[in-house]
């Protein structure tokens, strides 16, 4: 199992969601080549390796799809999300739409730390990340518009800077459980804990490990039973010690093959994320999309309402909090907002190429 499989299967398998079987067309691979790629550091790299996956066909309307930390593509084509939105009369029906998902610089296919260089590896960012899908688009594949950009936990805050780095790029930009502002408070104390604790087991060996550290399988699963699951899920599904002991035990018994160096990059990519500066740049409709128990980006503290002010085509969709939701997981099942996404992608106009 590669980091990206492993950590989309923790992420979204704790608490489960039922959903309908793939019902779309047959996802399709490809790769290419980013050459010279300049990292925010200044680094360049002679080749960076991008690779995505697409459903449907070029001809349809292209929509870019944007996975989650440790994620790839197919942490993307679950029955919870593109079942319930990629096939027939669907709000991204890939008979009408061209789908494109990109393993992030540092995730699944895509160039990484464990392809050789390892600690060397240029210390990669959110701005990197997404100049890479930006290239991949429009070098790559030649697309000057997309109709929607639509991403998830790590995708959401990539569309946060696609909207206000490259307005004109998209008609429609739906960030999913996240926010533009600073990467702060308990998320980031959790991300950097999570990170420490691996830098900080001997196995670890300042990145020359011979075998994966031990420590990381138990910071990742820490790390993802705090920031999904729900707080009235959790309450239903271990509601006495023997059922929450039974969790944690399934969870550390779980096949997880990880490499540390990549899990750490992924993690430490948010370090300066804060979109907040352009806000005022976005030009696309956005539709924000929350869970209100997201254990990540909690709706009390008004971090949302307020960024959202100064969004000139921007609103919030908050899906309450039930035993159904599964707080900053919840955004991977469509079900929450299908009828959200198929209005906005009604209503919002085709901009001219």
């Amino acid at each position: 199992m590669k980091l990206s499989q492993a950590l989309a299967a923790l992420a979204f398998a704790l608490v489960p969601f039922t959903a309908p079987a793939q019902n779309y067309p047959a996802p399709k691979q490809g790769e290419w080549v980013a050459k010279d790629f300049k990292f925010h550091t200044g680094e360049v790299m002679p080749e960076v390796r991008i690779a995505y996956t697409t459903v449907g066909e070029p001809s349809g309307q292209p929509v870019l799809v944007l996975h989650g930390t440790g994620g790839s593509a197919n942490s993307m084509l679950t029955p919870a999300f593109a079942g319930e939105l990629f096939g027939p009369g669907q709000p991204l029906d890939a008979s009408r739409y061209f789908i494109i998902i990109p393993d992030s610089v540092g995730h699944g296919r895509s160039t990484k730390p464990s392809d050789g260089l390892r600690t060397k590896f240029p210390k990669y960012n959110y701005d990197d990340m997404v100049d890479a899908q930006h290239r991949l688009v429009t070098e790559g594949l030649g697309i000057r518009r997309l109709r929607l950009v639509i991403g998830n936990s790590m995708g959401g805050m990539h569309a946060w800077i696609w909207g206000a780095k490259y307005p004109d790029a998209m008609d429609a930009l739906v960030p999913m459980a996240s926010q533009p502002t600073e990467m702060a408070s308990r998320n980031w104390m959790l991300r950097r804990l999570m990170v420490e604790t691996i830098r900080n087991d001997p196995g670890y060996n300042n990145g020359d490990y011979t075998e994966q550290p031990r420590a990381m399988k138990l910071a990742n699963v820490f790390y993802a039973t705090a920031t999904n699951g729900g707080t009235l899920a959790y309450q239903k599904l271990a509601p006495t010690s023997a059922q929450a002991d039974k969790l944690v035990d399934d969870r550390l018994a779980a096949p997880f093959r990880a490499d540390a160096n990549d899990f750490i990059y992924a993690w430490s990519s948010s370090r300066d994320y804060n979109a907040s500066a352009g806000l005022e740049r976005i030009t696309a409709a956005l539709l924000a999309i929350n869970a209100a128990d997201d254990e990540r980006n909690p709706p009390e503290t008004g971090l949302m309402d307020s960024a959202l002010k100064r969004v000139k085509n921007g609103r919030l969709h908050l899906i309450p909090a039930s035993e159904d939701t599964r707080g900053h997981g919840t955004t991977g099942a469509a079900k929450f907002y299908k009828r959200e996404i198929e209005d906005l992608l009604r209503t919002v106009p085709q901009r001219a190429m």
